[in-house]
């Protein structure tokens, strides 16, 4: 009996969500991958697998060597699937302040460079007048 697996990713990728549809049949590795726009909610996951998964346009297969798959512990696949979400993720607020903190920085550096070329140009008109006054004063 043919064994498969399917293993979905769904990451954002700097413009848009992705889904990586990845399925092992027989030991070959096919991947597909989805554009979904805005972060789908899993209701929309959910049915986007229902409604048209076998209309996706899998890759050749590759040919991988599968390693034999232990019934692995509930409570340990949980605990793993929480820390994968964590470091990858948090909290929209979370994700709004780290872009605010950006921004923010952003526009520290260029007001910053702002002034440091305003200071350096009076300093620079300052020794422009101060040669001209020696000169005057012969």
């Amino acid at each position: 009996m043919n064994k498969v697996q399917i293993k979905l990713t769904v990451l954002f990728d700097g413009a848009f969500w992705i889904g990586v549809f990845e399925r092992v049949i027989d030991s070959k590795l096919e991947v597909a991958k989805v554009t979904f726009g805005a972060e789908p909610k899993d209701i929309e996951i959910y049915n986007f697998i229902l409604n048209k998964y076998q209309y996706l346009k899998f890759s050749n297969g590759i040919s991988i060597k599968q390693k034999t798959q232990k019934e692995i512990n509930p409570k340990r696949m949980k605990r793993f699937v929480k820390k994968q979400v964590d470091k990858s993720l948090g909290t929209k607020s979370q994700q709004a302040l780290k872009l605010q903190q950006e921004q923010n920085k952003i526009n520290r550096k260029s007001v910053s460079k702002q002034r440091k070329d305003e200071l350096l140009k009076l300093k620079f008109e300052m020794k422009q007048k101060k040669k001209q006054q020696k000169h005057k004063g012969r």
